[in-house]
């Protein structure tokens, strides 16, 4: 049984970070389909040693793969589209949803995941790539066949779970800015339709985003050993089909009740 599972995101690691452990859960059974909007050249670099701002682009697209290789992904299609890094907002819409949707209609996927509507981060690019996405997703789904385009996913975190981590955080005597730019944004908990418990491979996915060397200080910054626990969890809200109940039951799985007979 092969589930096809495509992801749209901004940047390298985007990937890492929101669908990680389903990867690394399901090695054999996932068809993995990746689209990269921007391979990020405009970001930090951990190490100098590691990058120039010249060869940053490069360096991370590498690391991407050997994150997908880490996580253990060996039925991938991956496309790097390299829009800037930090202007994907002001890339033409049209054409970035046309390739979006180029890539998706010869994929097929049975599960879409991308950024909601607050980006995870508001990053300006987040929230673009997965407009992009949302609009390439339902002029296919319109026409699917086969099975393709069942569900569509956002990446997102609990407000709850957000507290709980700001709040630990102050009481290590950290100064912590919740509105700060770039800094995690939650969504209510009740939007939350599926919740994936990824404790089974966390060790696998920690390796994978220490592989993504030249933004190790992002992760570094967070306390190691908050970091099992934050990152065991993978959230996410349905934006297709829509949900009538908000309060239903939360899925376990991002193919929990897909079908891929057809």
């Amino acid at each position: 049984m092969t589930y096809r599972l495509a992801s749209v995101f901004a940047h390298p690691d985007d990937d890492t970070h929101g669908v990680g452990g389903v990867l690394a859960m399901r090695p054999d059974e996932v068809g993995y389909t990746l689209i990269v909007v921007s391979s990020g050249e405009a970001g930090e670099i951990a190490d100098p040693s590691l990058a120039t701002p010249q060869t940053l682009a490069r360096v991370r697209e590498e690391e991407e793969l050997h994150s997908l290789d880490v996580l253990g992904v060996k039925n991938l299609d991956m496309h790097f589209l390299r829009y800037p890094d930090g202007h994907v907002a002001e890339a033409p819409r049209e054409e970035l949803v046309d390739r979006i949707a180029e890539v998706l209609s010869m994929a097929r996927p049975h599960v879409v995941v991308t950024f909601g509507p607050e980006g995870v981060t508001r990053h300006a690019d987040h929230i673009a790539a997965g407009q992009a996405a949302t609009e390439a997703f339902h002029r296919l789904q319109a026409e699917a066949r086969d099975g393709a385009f069942q569900r569509l996913l956002y990446n997102s975190i609990p407000q709850s779970e957000l507290d709980k981590y700001w709040e630990v955080l102050k009481e290590r005597g950290m100064e912590i800015d919740p509105e700060a730019p770039f800094m995690p944004r939650g969504v209510p908990d009740h939007t939350i339709t599926v919740k994936v418990d990824c404790r089974s491979v966390i060790d696998r996915k920690l390796e994978a985003l220490a592989a993504h060397r030249t933004q190790a200080f992002e992760d570094e910054s967070f306390p190691k050993e908050l970091q099992r626990e934050a990152f065991a969890w993978e959230w996410f809200v349905q934006a297709w089909p829509p949900v009538t109940e908000p309060s239903g039951p939360i899925l376990s799985d991002v193919f929990e009740g897909i079908d891929v007979s057809a």
